[in-house]
């Protein structure tokens, strides 16, 4: 469910603005993502976990907000992040 530091590392490489750049909405909705996906794949064994399905649908919201956000601040930075995320939208 939890994501490795190393995928994270890599994720806030890929998508930081600057190079120290560890909090910017972008890496936040990445990281995000990638804990999403992990946890939809428990839960496709797991159905009964109604504990873990709380937190992703809390992530799920919060990474909606995060979008949001990035949306109403800068469109071009919103495309170009679903887009490399391959997020529907």
């Amino acid at each position: 469910m939890s994501i490795k530091p190393e995928k994270k590392q890599e994720l806030i490489k890929k998508h930081a603005t600057s190079p120290k750049d560890t909090g910017s909405p972008e890496v936040q909705v990445a990281i995000l993502t990638e804990r999403i996906y992990n946890l939809t794949e428990h839960m496709k064994t797991n159905k009964k976990d109604m504990g873990s399905r709380r937190g992703l649908l809390n992530m799920v919201a919060n990474r909606r907000s995060l979008l949001n956000y990035i949306k109403k601040n800068d469109p071009k930075r919103y495309e170009a992040l679903i887009e490399a995320l391959g997020l529907r939208r």
